[in-house]
């Protein structure tokens, strides 16, 4: 069996919500963010994934992502991992993106990096790990995780470079597959939020 790749996108939080940029703020997630998380966690439970038996679970250990896992009933599975903390990012850590554009016009995370925080490098190197260990062994996984590293793991995945992932958006308590097609590397489903609809 090749593996797959699990991608779960934390609950909303008054800073997603807000658009600011949350790398290693520790924000709770919402009632909205919770009720998300366990409607994530019921589809996850149900066919076609029947609770996923047998996958490897890794969360970010920052709050939003740790509670979102253990809300969509993978808490006693999930082992914490760093690699999986969203990226840091440094001076505009709690900005959002207009307030960043008025400052810095043009700025672009994906091509221009933020100051004082990770470089485009040490994200990189962190996707390729998660990548790494995804395809390190004959089973899926699952991982709960933020935004811009789980885009990020997505670029990687298809062997792109980190820009690329400026191109795929990523809601809240959204769930993505990355798999195979014909022996490469490919997206089964991306950003899917039809659990949100129950």
């Amino acid at each position: 069996m090749a593996p797959r790749i699990l991608l779960a996108r934390h609950g909303q939080t008054q800073w997603s919500l807000s658009g600011k940029h949350t790398g290693r703020t520790d924000v709770p997630l919402l009632e909205e963010g919770r009720r998300g998380a366990g409607l994530l966690g019921e589809r996850l439970h149900r066919a076609p994934f029947d609770g996923l038996p047998g996958v490897e679970v890794r969360t970010s250990p920052l709050v939003r992502a740790r509670e979102t896992c253990e809300l969509a009933g993978f808490g006693d599975r999930a082992e914490n991992w760093d690699t999986l903390m969203e990226w840091d990012y440094g001076a505009y850590e709690g900005m959002t993106p207009a307030e960043i554009q008025a400052a810095r016009p043009g700025w672009l995370i994906w091509r221009d990096g933020v100051p004082g925080g990770e470089s485009l490098a040490e994200v990189t190197a962190r996707a390729d790990e998660v990548v790494g260990w995804a395809r390190s062994a004959d089973r899926d996984v699952l991982v709960f995780a933020h935004g811009h590293i789980l885009r990020s793991i997505g670029a990687r995945w298809l062997g792109l470079p980190l820009d690329f992932a400026a191109r795929v958006r990523l809601n809240p308590t959204s769930l993505s597959v990355l798999g195979w097609a014909y022996g490469e590397p490919a997206i089964e489903t991306w950003n899917d939020l039809g659990h949100m609809a129950a």
